[in-house]
């Protein structure tokens, strides 16, 4: 163990210099290191939402939305079978999480049951007199709310990466809530407005039919208002009268960017529909020239243009009362994807820098005491090695900031307590060394002797201590969220690092004195 290889001389001192260099950002100013050249390490910690302030969001999935959905779809798909198969029906509609619809023929309810059956083979289908029920079992509802929620903390995740938000906390909070923790946002009314939209595009035609007098809507058709605060009738929005049928889904766009009409003078968003979107469109175009064509978003029509000629390019343009913000903000959430079902913030919390930098300055403080009491502690207790073992605790901590920068793994609070902790831990190996060197030298070995049996012996106890702790650390890191991740982080990194230092530092400093002096006595 007093034997040094010149390739781990190297080694070591390779890993001090590259721990020096990418912990040196975080001592200057961002201004600073945009003058440096590109080849050095420019990155900074990354501080969490207690450290930097930022915006805490607490969202639910109305996950009741996404199954109506279904079921006005289902509805509709009923609707045309049985006129198709000419059964008179009455009553048909939405019941619960399933439909129902009574059969005026009944020599004929069989088959009617058998058309519905065959809409959604996986609903159970119930018949009460001449009544038909189709409902989804409580798996099948299960699976859509567990789907929905996942599928909208991937969108969440694609809208947030889009805005530049760096290391934000996205998670599952109970069966339909996700909390979102964006560390630095200075306009969260910006991040709530985006998360908030749906962002569901849709395409419809228009229909040509009446409205009733008593209000009713002709079959197949839905009636939505004009998203243009211009087109308003008698104080109210204009209502346009559609067809329910989807003709284009904004499913198969494949990407969407914010442009500029230089005809008209206004800011668009351009859009893109992939091979198969493309051939719907050009066909639903091609089949209705001359008739209007709406695009409707969150409910809400953007537009009604005419078609006058077939659209063959695959692309197109949204054009209305938008700003140029907001043709950037519809850009970038038709880019992420439409949201399975809305969001309902349930909790803000806005996090202010004044806070983070209390924070910060308290872990300063704590992370001073604890380094200047284990460094007297040293001293005191084993004099020349007690300061060899206080340089490579000075190193651990330059090596805990350059994995964090490195890694940009976020720092927290909880984190800085981690790191706390793993300065009062990163001298538990040299102690052992050091006590077990002390032991061999009362038993009357030499000074290389002692010291060789001190590091040999004492290394299983180290390895097996720091391990357990290491596992502990990765099993808070799986299942823990949020600031028990943080302290996981900043305690494994700690834990790998402080055995670097007081196995391979410290001994190379006691080795490199033990050969320079030859001692007849140890200082310890």
């Amino acid at each position: 163990m007093v034997y040094f290889a010149k390739w781990k001389i190297v080694m070591v001192l390779a890993i001090c210099l590259l721990g020096v260099l990418f912990a040196a950002p975080n001592l200057v100013k961002p201004k600073v290191l945009e003058g440096l050249p590109d080849w050095l390490p420019h990155k900074q910690i990354s501080l969490g939402l207690d450290l930097r302030g930022g915006s805490h969001l607490l969202l639910e999935v109305d996950v009741d939305a996404v199954i109506k959905e279904r079921m006005e779809g289902l509805v509709d798909s009923v609707r045309a079978d049985l006129r198709k198969a000419r059964i008179r029906y009455t009553g048909l509609g939405i019941d619960g999480h399933g439909i129902k619809v009574t059969i005026r023929d009944t020599d004929k309810l069989d088959e009617a049951r058998t058309l519905v059956r065959d809409q959604e083979r996986d609903n159970e289908i119930t018949v009460n007199g001449n009544t038909l029920h189709s409902a989804m079992p409580e798996k099948a509802i299960s699976e859509a709310r567990i789907a929905a929620v996942e599928q909208s903390i991937e969108i969440i995740r694609r809208r947030i990466d889009e805005t530049g938000t760096r290391e934000p906390t996205i998670q599952r909070q109970g069966e339909e809530r996700i909390l979102v923790q964006l560390p630095g946002v200075d306009n969260p009314e910006r991040v709530k407005e985006i998360l908030g939209r749906t962002a569901k595009m849709t395409f419809h035609l228009l229909d040509s039919r009446q409205v009733g007098a008593t209000g009713a809507l002709p079959p197949g058709t839905v009636m939505y208002p004009s998203a243009d605060p211009n087109e308003v009738i008698n104080g109210k929005p204009r209502m346009y009268l559609l067809k329910r049928k989807v003709e284009v889904s904004g499913e198969s766009l494949i990407d969407a960017q914010p442009g500029f009409d230089q005809r008209f003078n206004r800011p668009v968003v351009n859009f893109r529909f992939d091979t198969r979107g493309a051939k719907k469109f050009a066909d639903v175009t091609a089949a209705n020239v001359g008739k209007p064509f709406a695009i409707v978003l969150d409910g809400k029509v953007v537009t009604a243009p005419r078609i006058n000629e077939p659209i063959l390019g695959g692309s197109g343009q949204i054009s209305g009362s938008f700003s140029v913000q907001e043709t950037q903000d519809l850009a970038l959430v038709l880019r992420a994807g439409a949201l399975p079902a809305p969001l309902v913030i349930l909790e803000e919390r806005t996090v202010g820098p004044g806070l983070g930098a209390d924070s910060v300055a308290a872990g300063k403080i704590a992370s001073v005491v604890g380094l200047v009491a284990v460094i007297v502690f040293m001293v005191v207790t084993y004099g020349r090695f007690g300061i060899y073992a206080d340089i490579a605790l000075l190193l651990n901590v330059v090596l805990i900031g350059a994995a964090l920068s490195g890694l940009q793994a976020t720092l927290t609070l909880p984190g800085i307590a981690g790191i706390v902790l793993t300065i009062g831990m990163a001298v538990d190996a040299n102690v052992l060394v050091f006590e077990r060197i002390r032991e061999e030298t009362r038993a009357g070995r030499t000074p290389i002797s002692a010291i060789d049996a001190g590091y040999s012996r004492a290394l299983k106890t180290i390895i097996d201590a720091n391990v357990t702790t290491l596992i502990a650390a990765v099993l808070l890191y799986s299942f823990g969220s949020g600031p028990v991740r943080g302290f996981a982080v900043t305690l494994a990194i700690g834990i790998v690092t402080s055995m670097f230092t007081a196995i391979m530092v410290t001994r190379l400093m006691v080795v490199t004195w033990l050969r320079r002096t030859r001692p007849s006595t140890l200082p310890v």
